[in-house]
């Protein structure tokens, strides 16, 4: 009987494995069919089009518009792109290019500012990180793809275009008027406040990496020596990415070992990780990142490794989440398309799609007040006075000039803090917190990363 039990399951094991090697074949050969039949379908439709269409059509265009659709449907950032599109996003990655300065995405339809870009037509027309363009020049882009809309954006250098923007807060949408420029973007702006290197990284194109390693050597000569800075704040707000591997450099540039970023794709052999290697530009001093909802893509990926290495305390506000690859594929004719690829994850493992990276610190930004309102809050502000303006008041006889000196620098540079936080509170916050890293002494300014290791083999 065991025998018996034992040849009957093998003989339904067997069953089970030759039904599978023949129904594989024959559900190819349907899925094959059905493509086929698809494919067909296209053809008569396309056929139909030039035939009976109330118009002449221009066959190459339908088959691109055919093409962009079938990519644009898979997610907003895939795409087909034209000759003429394709060698403007080649310019675009070398630093140096046409438009407006916005980066954008689409959201239900609706152009969205993933950030302006600084020092352009946008930035200076106010335009802001989430606001939605709902027209172009009066004509609505609902309906458009990203591309047309993009294009619609487009034009000669000095030519004037209005966009309508619907903003959170705001009851009614509201139109701005920019005349197109051309785009040199500075990769990145580095200056010093106080004791404190301020590195503005705006884009990751083939310029980001050197850049920031001679701005930031240039500030520290300035200061006469890395001992005479208390740590750098990595500004990445309104940052909309870029190229992956400038990310890694930068990340890397401030790490001595350990994983940066991984991608994983559909297939997991195809997946890629990104390693830091020794040496940190500042020796480990402090640093702190900002971050805003304008921060996508590589920005994410600079603040994630570094925030995971707890090598940067990050400040600011939600980043934008925008945590998948996009590789870009020629085609005949000088075409390219842009396909998404891969996931890209941080060291610890988290994926940052449609999540984006969470600060350590929630700073808002406040929104600039209207005029009136503000001549009202001066008006409502009490003026405070110090034993020093009273009249008579007795001079303090136990300071020598040098300190008196060292005091009214102090007072200096405390006042331009307080003029700086009315102009950026987030910065005027993170570099607080390295001035107070600073006064708890050399312990607290040791690595993070080493303080991290030693908690870790404890």
């Amino acid at each position: 009987m065991r025998k018996f039990l034992m040849a009957a399951a093998g003989g339904v094991v067997l069953g089970l494995v030759a039904t599978t090697q023949v129904a594989g074949p024959l559900l190819a050969q349907e899925q094959s069919s059905s493509v086929y039949e698809q494919l067909d379908l296209f053809g008569d439709i396309f056929e139909r089009i030039r035939a009976q269409y109330v118009e002449e059509v221009d066959e190459s265009e339908l088959i691109e518009a055919a093409i962009n659709g079938m990519l644009t449907s898979l997610d907003p950032h895939s795409g087909y792109l034209s000759t003429e599109d394709a060698a403007a996003m080649r310019v675009q990655t070398r630093g140096e290019f046409g438009g407006l300065g916005i980066e954008v995405t689409q959201e239900e339809g609706w152009v969205k500012v993933v950030s302006p870009m600084d020092g352009t037509p946008a930035d200076a027309a106010g335009i802001e990180a989430g606001d939605f363009i709902t027209a172009v020049d009066g004509e609505s882009v609902l309906g458009l793809t990203l591309d047309e809309a993009v294009e619609m954006m487009r034009g000669p250098v000095g030519s004037e275009i209005v966009i309508t923007i619907v903003r959170e807060g705001e009851e009614e949408a509201f139109d701005v008027s920019l005349i197109r420029d051309t785009i040199r973007l500075q990769a990145v702006r580095a200056r010093t406040e106080g004791h404190t290197v301020v590195l503005r990284i705006t884009t990751f194109s083939d310029q980001t990496f050197p850049n920031m390693q001679e701005s930031l050597a240039e500030q520290i000569d300035a200061a006469g020596g890395i001992e005479n800075i208390n740590g750098i704040v990595l500004d990445l707000r309104n940052n909309p990415g870029g190229l992956l591997n400038q990310a890694v450099y930068v990340a890397d540039a401030f790490l001595d070992a350990g994983e940066i970023v991984s991608t994983r794709g559909r297939d997991p052999e195809d997946g890629d990780r990104y390693n830091a290697t020794p040496g940190d530009l500042i020796e480990g001093l402090p640093i702190v990142v900002l971050i805003n909802g304008g921060s996508a893509s590589a920005s994410e990926i600079v603040a994630g490794a570094l925030q995971d290495h707890r090598r940067a305390i990050v400040v600011g506000e939600q980043s934008f989440g925008k945590g998948s690859v996009q590789t870009v594929m020629p085609l005949r004719g000088d075409a390219a398309m842009r396909l998404t690829t891969a996931r890209y994850y941080t060291p610890s493992g988290r994926s940052i799609q449609a999540l984006g990276i969470a600060p350590d610190i929630l700073v808002a930004q406040p929104r600039p007040a209207p005029v009136d309102e503000d001549a009202e809050d001066e008006a409502a502000t009490p003026i405070f006075r110090s034993e020093a303006d009273l009249r008579g008041a007795l001079d303090n006889d136990s300071l020598s000039e040098d300190e008196l000196r060292l005091l009214e620098e102090e007072r200096d540079r405390a006042e331009a803090s307080a003029a700086l936080r009315e102009e950026d509170y987030q910065l005027a916050y993170a570099i607080d917190i390295l001035k107070g890293l600073s006064a708890l002494g050399p312990q607290v300014n040791a690595p993070m990363q080493q303080r991290a290791e030693a908690a870790a083999d404890q």
